[in-house]
């Protein structure tokens, strides 16, 4: 199904900025615990700082209804280093190599879900993705079936890792998952 919003690129500054507007989307979309919504804010803000960082913001009537954010993933950031871990750790090293050497790591991508099932998650994942020079995209996604999930995998994203717990987090696992871009369209395999 395709969508009438309208998709902006904000910049490193103007992405900081609607931080609060964009948690707002978070909130409706992830449902976490209130508590920890100042610390998602100051990761987001911290992440605009990070190497080539690009962030989409899905508008309805000038009202973020979705956004999505990346960022050229290296050795010294926290994810990444958690994740080559934990692949070396379980004997994964080929998919360290394969898929973390230079990676586009796709921190972010949430729709408010009255908005979801209508092509905008795949719309701002494709436009966050379209013209970058990494060989690969990476992200991290709940463990089991999801609506994500399906969405990833129909963009050419295999798992590489199942069930991660990060440290320091109490929420339910996690599955890295990673593709060689450009991302593939769908319908097309």
């Amino acid at each position: 199904m395709e969508t009438d919003c309208e998709l902006r690129v904000l910049g490193p500054p103007a992405f900081t900025h609607a931080v609060p507007a964009l948690l707002e989307v978070y909130e409706e979309a992830m449902r976490p615990p209130p508590e920890q919504l100042p610390g998602r804010a100051l990761v987001m803000s911290t992440h605009a700082r990070y190497p080539g960082f690009r962030s989409v913001v899905a508008f309805e009537a000038n009202t973020p209804i979705g956004f999505a954010y990346a960022f050229h993933g290296a050795p010294g950031q926290w994810w990444h280093d958690m994740v080559t871990k934990a692949l070396r750790s379980r004997g994964r090293q080929q998919h360290a190599r394969r898929y973390l050497s230079d990676p586009w790591e796709i921190a972010e991508v949430h729709v408010r879900p009255e908005a979801q099932n209508r092509g905008i998650g795949r719309n701002m994942l494709h436009s966050l993705c379209r013209d970058r020079r990494e060989r690969t995209a990476v992200l991290s996604t709940r463990s089991g079936p999801s609506a994500a999930r399906h969405l990833y995998h129909s963009c050419g994203f295999v798992t590489v890792l199942e069930e991660y717990s990060f440290p320091g987090t109490p929420d339910p696992p996690f599955d890295i998952m990673a593709a060689r871009l450009p991302l593939r369209v769908s319908g097309v395999r």
